[in-house]
């Protein structure tokens, strides 16, 4: 098995990566499905969530995001499957996803479960350019919007236990390029590009009633600097958790979670930018709602860590 873990991840390592254009979560490790088709009916329940990411208030054009997935163990626990439907804005650019996920479970001992996933879909990509502020509204290359759909491929494995889970994922494997023409001249657009994720968490037993759950998160896309996410959350009673992050120290923030009822958990994210990036004064809000319960006799009735 650890063979195979090996073998897999230079595979991934080994594929391209290219610009920074997925949409950025916060709460990625309390829904790895955002990030992983490996998750997939991973916990042994059924669980659906929906995540609202305002990126910069206050700043004209900037990212706004809504995602929402759901997915279900399923044959005994072997299998999972799930359904990902994406929305990110991003100035006068819409980029609207959908896909199925798949997911295969490995036991390996009592503790360790390996699963391999994949997902496939299409991504639709829009601008309208009509909301341009232009000082020549009549220019020619600005009077065409695009509205361009392309198949999607994704793949990515996790190993998880009671104490810890760590995956590697390539969402969106096909990298797709387009070629528009406009006033007798043709531009060649990059759509979207493969990114490299690479995560892990691990959670301490402090005592019976406080758990710590430190967290990394690796982004790597060719052309840009390596991104890394730290995160640092505490968890009271199994029913409280709050923490603190950064991403490449050009942003700092904190995160609150809470469980209302056995169901459903409620989170919720502020995001303060440094000088180094876009200003403080530009705070981004993430909002997240999911529900996880047993819908079938093989599912687990436990509280699961991950």
């Amino acid at each position: 098995m650890k063979r195979i873990l090996l073998a897999m991840l230079f595979c991934f390592l080994g594929m391209s990566a290219f610009a920074q254009q997925d949409p950025l979560y916060s709460q990625y490790i309390n829904n790895p499905m955002v990030l992983n088709p490996a998750y997939a009916g991973l916990n042994d329940n059924f669980n659906a969530s929906v995540t609202y990411r305002k990126q910069w208030a206050g700043f004209d054009g900037s990212p706004t995001t809504f995602n929402f997935n759901t997915h279900v163990s399923l044959v005994d626990n072997k299998v999972g499957v799930g359904l990902l439907a994406i929305s990110d804005q991003l100035g006068s650019t819409k980029n609207t996803e959908v896909q199925a996920a798949f997911s295969y479970k490995l036991p390996i001992d009592e503790d360790k479960t390996f699963s391999f996933g994949m997902q496939a879909g299409f991504i639709n990509f829009r601008n309208n350019l009509t909301k341009l502020n232009l000082e020549d509204k009549t220019d020619a290359a600005f009077l065409q919007n695009e509205n361009i759909t392309k198949p999607n491929l994704g793949v990515g494995a996790i190993l998880k236990s009671d104490r810890f889970m760590v995956g590697v994922s390539i969402p969106r494997l096909l990298s797709t390029s387009v070629s528009v023409s406009s006033a007798n001249v043709s531009q060649d657009f990059q759509l979207y590009n493969r990114h490299l994720y690479v995560f892990g968490s691990y959670v301490y037993f402090i005592n019976e009633n406080i758990r710590l759950k430190p967290s990394v998160l690796l982004r790597a896309v060719k052309g840009s600097p390596l991104s890394v996410d730290l995160n640092f959350n505490f968890n009271f009673n199994e029913k409280f958790t709050a923490g603190v992050f950064t991403r490449n120290l050009n942003t700092l923030g904190t995160q609150v979670q809470a469980k209302l009822g056995d169901k459903l958990k409620l989170g919720y994210t502020f995001e303060l930018p440094t000088g180094r990036s876009v200003g403080t004064q530009f705070t981004t809000h993430e909002v997240f709602l999911g529900i996880t319960m047993p819908t079938f006799d093989f599912h687990d009735r436990s509280i699961s860590t991950f």
